[in-house]
């Protein structure tokens, strides 16, 4: 069984994120979607929101391409967090250059920690690729339009949580 886990914060899950876990789909029989603590993002939804809005975004995926996906809250090492769930591959997303570098840094790192999990790395589309959480966030603050980046379910909650709803 081909186990992979996709780690983020998922602050909130955007259309990017959707996008790499129904890419990630086709290539395992089992995908872990880690859900980072990381306590010094300070992410505006709590770890359960996170997960709650996950779960949902990710249960029709499940079900059309007849893969296990399972939401993991983590706040241990990646490797580590890999292990746990039983992960032999680790799933990024990349949208530019930048990412590259940083994820670059990581896969080395974590092959030194453990050079049995490999790494792959996934293009999201080219609509989805400068779609950013961070940035989401901020567009929502200003009042602007954030409909082309996250689900409406994603969108409602965003909007609520700043008070805007």
């Amino acid at each position: 069984m081909r186990v992979g886990l996709y780690p983020g914060t998922f602050d909130p899950i955007t259309l990017g994120h959707i996008d790499i876990i129904r890419r990630a789909a086709v290539l395992l029989d089992r995908l872990v979607v880690g859900v980072a603590i990381n306590r010094d993002k300070g992410p505006l939804f709590d770890l359960e929101d996170r997960v709650a809005m996950i779960e949902a975004e990710c249960a029709e995926l499940a079900q059309q391409t007849g893969i296990e996906i399972v939401v993991h809250p983590f706040e241990n090492l990646l490797i580590d967090c890999a292990r746990d769930v039983g992960a032999q591959i680790i799933v990024r997303g990349l949208r530019a250059v930048a990412d590259f570098e940083y994820e670059y840094q990581m896969v080395g790192m974590n092959r030194q920690l453990d050079d049995t999990i490999e790494t792959v790395f996934l293009m999201a589309e080219a609509e989805h690729q400068a779609i950013a959480s961070k940035l989401v966030k901020e567009i929502a603050r200003l009042d602007g339009d954030i409909s082309k980046f996250v689900t409406p379910q994603v969108r409602n909650a965003l909007l609520s949580r700043l008070g805007k709803a």
